[in-house]
């Protein structure tokens, strides 16, 4: 199925999403990012051919299946952090090898479609990407631990090649303590270890990222991290909607927001609050509202999450549903600056900030 161009009839793109052409029109015309997609452990595990154009998969766009290029093309997202998850289940020993095997795989995927692709290591890149009419692919590591054998690891990154390591994933490790309830070692945070890996990650110009971490081990990253540099969390919901071991507080949104950095929204539904087979995009914005009332308008973002085996709201299924959000946004008075900012501006300040 050929790609819509939405550019050439957003009042159609409007008519079939159920919203207002302006909102259509503002999303059009603004910098639309996402700061976290796991699709590739799709590829990884079955397969899944990224530059192909998928249907909704088994489940109904839930779960899997819920991103490819083509949606993303003809979505119109300027960019994206594609991520690289490590398997808990290798041997530590085997880690850094595989990571680097699927990191150079999926550059690989991306530069096999030079004319609609490419991956970029900072925002001067990401423009010219853009300006080019690519679509940027900034790549991240989901789980420090698999660089975790020690700080030496980190130097078999090539060129930048890395934006962002998220430190902890779904499960602890050297570095440090994950928030899930699977996690172990409970009232602890970083290790010593986890605190010179934020060091070196600083040293290295690699965002922090503080998504799955628990707590203590949130703070005392804060607390080693050169304040000079952004931090983010990536994907996440916030507790002062939705209590949940998922999402962070107040106090840590405003750690983020005092570095410059950003955190980004994800899209799963009982994190948000909402039923998880029923959620409504509504939820995302009233976690992005209540970022914005604690900490200001430039510390907000969206972090998806897609293919991340989450179960989105079932009106944000897909790349092809974002406009819906900026709809959402509007009707509650937001300006277009706003806007813009939360749908990818405040992440590009902060790649330009850390990176230029």
């Amino acid at each position: 199925m050929p790609a819509i161009d939405h550019r050439a009839d957003p009042a159609g793109w409007a008519r079939a999403l159920g919203i207002s052409r302006e909102a259509v029109d503002l999303y059009l015309a603004s910098d639309v990012l996402d700061l976290h997609l796991d699709s590739f452990i799709w590829t990884r595990l079955f397969g899944y051919d990224l530059r192909k154009r998928h249907g909704e998969g088994l489940f109904g766009a839930r779960i899997y299946s819920q991103v490819d290029f083509p949606r993303v093309r003809e979505a119109a997202m300027t960019g994206a952090t594609w991520v690289v998850t490590t398997n808990p289940g290798r041997r530590a020993a085997a880690r850094p090898k595989i990571l680097l095997e699927n990191l150079r795989r999926l550059q690989a995927i991306f530069e096999s479609v030079p004319e609609d692709f490419r991956v970029v290591r900072n925002a001067a890149e990401y423009r010219r990407a853009v300006g080019d009419g690519r679509h940027a692919a900034f790549l991240g590591i989901q789980g420090g631990n698999a660089l975790d054998r020690n700080l030496d690891a980190l130097d078999l990154i090539p060129d930048d090649l890395v934006l962002r390591i998220t430190l902890v994933h779904l499960y602890s490790s050297r570095i440090g303590v994950t928030s899930a309830p699977t996690g172990s070692r409970r009232g602890q945070g970083l290790s010593n270890f986890g605190r010179e890996f934020v060091r070196r990650l600083d040293e290295m110009r690699i965002f922090v990222d503080l998504a799955h971490i628990n707590r203590e081990g949130f703070f005392d990253a804060v607390a080693v991290h050169d304040p000079s540099l952004p931090l983010l969390v990536t994907h996440t919901g916030v507790s002062g909607v939705t209590p949940h071991w998922r999402n962070v507080d107040d106090e840590q949104l405003r750690a983020v927001a005092d570095t410059g950095g950003t955190v980004g929204v994800m899209y799963q539904s009982n994190f948000l609050g909402e039923p998880t087979w029923g959620g409504r995009a509504e939820a995302v914005v009233r976690h992005l509202e209540h970022i914005v009332a604690t900490v200001g308008e430039d510390f907000a973002s969206l972090g998806s999450d897609w293919d991340g085996a989450i179960i989105p709201p079932r009106d944000l299924r897909t790349p092809l549903e974002l406009p819906r959000l900026v709809e959402i946004m509007l009707r509650r008075g937001w300006s277009a600056d706003r806007i813009g900012k939360i749908l990818g501006g405040n992440f590009l300040r902060a790649v330009a900030a850390l990176r230029g």
